[in-house]
């Protein structure tokens, strides 16, 4: 009997995926509707993605088979879902960042801010949680984990041993790390040829409490890396999947929506939202892992120890390493700050874009988007050799040149490009158009028409828990693919602006802070060891928390202005929004 259940569980996928198929086999086949068979498809995909029974990408796949063959869509219409402007976007952000990963310039950026902030404990956890936000602003929040998790490892082994020198006896306690719990010093008596010589043992600090406190502070470092990688993620469009996700879903669901969400206006909406839950994240972590008693935790008042010293050294012996900035690195910076600043300047909202002036449509918008200005660039690198022009010779063939590699090329881009994603978003895409085409959207807003009567803020706030909590146990990007369509249709059924739900769900997505398998960067901390899954769930749970309060500040307040939710748009009409377009006395404002 064993035996059977054993054969059972290691079968267990392929059953799953066997079966399942099976089972929701009587919803269209009693429901002979094209609702119903799109509700069949989403449902299958959606427990194929939780449970991930088949890879999330091979899942992706399913619309291209089920929609055709349910009359839904076109199979060429589907397959256009699957390469979108977003997607391009997507490939293109993830060109430039990994030039930035190959030539270790984001090793350079990290290095360089730890050893301008310092090694104190609380500085020190702020300095790498700085670093690994913006990086993961900007490349992937895995690459930035992967990278950064070392370095504190390497930092921290520095602060934890013991000094051996003459101000400071070997054994003796880190001040450093003395947190306020009562604890008493070991007491030196010097003599007059200089010789140290301790009290008794009676009177020295137990090597357990101070082992204690070491390894509370090694939590709060390698919380802080994974948990900054995430929060850092939400700031920018291409920062982390669920952004891109919503702004394919917008204008998959939303034709006519005059690219409300770019990159600048993400950047205005999350930016701040992202600064305020890192600052509170490191003051959590801080009086979590190090004490309140912040005097102590900066430092102040009392000198550099020998293990800062011994910190400070591996970092700047690091950084050394490196050596100057080569070429490569300097061009790759260049093209680099050259691609945010065509984002931001594409098409601002707040005055004329170049490309509003350059490149105007028939009404007055851009021909080019984000995804257009990230492959220009990304182009650009496989273009600029990686190092000055000149005669090299090629060492393994004697009397020939040979030229240097550009800054980019395909292997290195086929080497750490995750297709998997670009298949993940189209599928989620495929799936809103599914939703749309078929009327399933319109059903399902009707069925959440009774909302209307709560209030907008309440909506948005339950709904971020919602999305928050599913977010620990399944994919972020499946998560914001399944949810947006859903909140999209909810939102055109109770006249309120698609985005106050959506925006606050899509940053609610990256909210995986509880377990090591809600979020990669969470999953690669926890394998280094020294942690236990409490630890992650009491650190994490609180965080989760204080992250949906600062998204219903962020939503409720700045938002407004830079979206314009004060008012149902007239892109959002449809159908089922004629009591929207009669009465525009129905605001998102929040009540007081």
């Amino acid at each position: 009997m064993a035996t059977c259940w054993q054969g059972l569980w290691a079968y267990r996928s392929y059953l799953f995926v066997f079966f399942l198929p099976i089972f929701l086999l009587p919803l269209p086949i009693l429901v002979p509707t094209k609702e119903a068979y799109c509700a069949y498809a989403i449902i299958l995909m959606a427990l194929f993605w939780c449970t991930e029974a088949l890879p999330l990408a091979v899942t992706s796949l399913f619309p291209i088979i089920l929609f055709p063959m349910m009359g839904i869509m076109k199979a060429s219409e589907v397959c256009i879902e699957y390469l979108k402007d977003t997607n391009i976007l997507f490939i293109g952000g993830l060109l430039v960042a990994t030039a930035v990963e190959h030539w270790n310039l984001h090793k350079r950026i990290a290095l360089r801010v730890l050893l301008i902030i310092g090694v104190r404990p609380a500085l020190l956890m702020l300095g790498f949680m700085l670093v690994t936000a913006f990086l993961s602003m900007w490349i992937s929040n895995t690459a930035t984990t992967a990278m950064m998790a070392p370095i504190a490892q390497a930092v921290f082994e520095q602060l934890q041993q013991a000094p051996k020198g003459k101000d400071m006896e070997e054994g003796s306690t880190n001040p450093t790390f003395e947190l306020q719990e009562p604890s008493l010093q070991e007491k030196v008596t010097k003599l007059d040829n200089g010789q140290v010589h301790s009290v008794p043992p009676g009177h020295t600090e137990p090597r357990e409490q101070k082992n204690q406190e070491h390894c509370r502070f090694s939590k709060g470092m390698s919380l802080c890396v994974c948990y900054s990688a995430s929060i850092g993620g939400i700031a920018t469009l291409t920062g982390t999947t669920p952004n891109l996700v919503l702004q394919g879903q917008i204008n998959s669901l939303f034709p006519r929506n005059a690219n409300v969400v770019n990159f600048a206006s993400w950047f205005s909406f999350a930016f701040p939202a992202m600064v305020i839950l890192l600052l509170l994240a490191w003051l959590w972590l801080q009086a979590l892992f190090l004490g309140f008693n912040f005097r102590k935790n900066f430092g102040i008042g009392g000198q550099a120890r020998e293990e800062e010293r011994a910190a400070f050294h591996v970092i700047q012996t690091e950084h050394k390493l490196l050596g100057p900035m080569t070429f490569a690195e300097k061009a790759v910076t260049i093209l680099f700050v050259l691609l945010v600043v065509l984002w931001f300047t594409r098409e601002p909202g707040f005055f004329l874009g170049w490309a509003d002036v350059a490149f105007p449509k028939v009404d007055g918008e851009s021909m080019v988007s984000d995804g257009t200005v990230a492959i220009f660039i990304s182009i650009i690198m496989f273009i600029v050799p990686s190092e000055i022009p000149g005669l090299t010779r090629d060492p393994e063939k004697p009397g020939r040149l040979k030229a240097p590699p550009a800054l980019l090329n395909w292997k290195t881009v086929n080497e750490k490009m995750p297709w998997n994603i670009v298949f993940l978003l189209g599928g989620g895409f495929a799936l809103a158009k599914g939703s749309e085409d078929s009327g399933l959207s319109q059903w399902l807003g009707n069925k959440l028409t009774p909302l209307q009567s709560m209030p907008a803020p309440a909506i948005a706030f339950i709904l971020c828990l919602l999305v928050a909590t599913f977010t620990e146990c399944t994919s972020n990007v499946a998560t914001t693919t399944l949810f947006l369509p859903i909140l999209a249709s909810m939102a055109q059924a109770i006249c309120l602006h698609p985005l106050y739900v959506m925006l606050p769900c899509t940053l609610a997505a990256s909210l995986a802070f509880m377990l090591p398998v809600a979020t990669p960067p969470n999953a690669i901390i926890f394998s280094l060891g020294g942690l236990k899954v409490s630890d992650m769930a009491r650190t994490g749970f609180l965080l989760n928390i204080t992250g949906v309060l600062v998204i219903m500040l962020a939503i409720n307040s700045w938002s407004f202005p830079i979206f314009d939710l004060h008012t149902f748009p007239s892109w959002a009409y449809s159908n089922t929004t004629a009591l929207c377009m009669v009465s525009q006395a129905n605001t998102t404002t929040p009540s007081p």
